[in-house]
């Protein structure tokens, strides 16, 4: 029997589904519209509800975003329906968009520099983002500056573009590179 918790985020505009099974086996994966998740039916049908903006598939948790126009009140047990008519038949080991495209792993594509980053987010910065329904990809390094894009709940929250972004300068600054200068994108 599929069990759903449904717990709140530091953003008003998304909730946090945490499921007792599996829904993203390895990775992560965000999808901003119903024409991005055509390999998974659950996305898919989560998009069919009515203000949902973004879907994003982390571990056992399916983070659901909605935009300004939607009531969570007409939201939350539709998205927890969905769920459980499609979970028996959802595969927890699909591909995300990047994947399915034959992207390499993170490793065999980031610089040296981007690998020390990466490091340094996965032990400071991912874990909350994690934690509250979200994430971060690093988009590159140029020069001085660390391009990153939010997912998840993170991708619409107010905090992420003044608080987490001054916490992820602060923790890079100190870590890494004084003078690095971070740019959400």
């Amino acid at each position: 029997m599929i069990e759903i918790a449904v717990q709140s985020t530091p953003n008003p505009n998304a909730l946090k589904f945490i499921l007792n099974r599996e829904v993203k086996a390895e990775g992560k994966v965000t999808y901003k519209g119903r024409d991005e998740c055509a390999s998974n039916a659950l996305a898919c049908a989560i998009f069919n509800i009515e203000n949902v903006q973004t879907v994003h598939f982390f571990e056992n948790v399916i983070t659901v975003s909605k935009n300004d126009s939607g009531d969570w009140e007409e939201i939350v047990d539709p998205v927890k329906l969905t769920i459980c008519e499609n979970i028996d038949a959802h595969d927890p080991n699909f591909k995300g968009p990047e994947e399915a495209a034959g992207k390499a792993s993170q490793g065999e594509t980031l610089n040296p520099e981007l690998v020390k980053i990466e490091a340094i987010l996965d032990k400071t910065i991912r874990p909350a983002l994690q934690g509250d329904g979200g994430d971060l990809q690093v988009i590159g390094l140029e020069g001085n500056v660390l391009s990153v894009h939010y997912e998840g709940a993170c991708g619409s929250c107010p905090s992420s573009t003044m608080g987490t972004l001054e916490a992820i300068k602060g923790i890079l600054r100190q870590e890494y590179k004084p003078d690095l200068e971070i740019s959400a994108v």
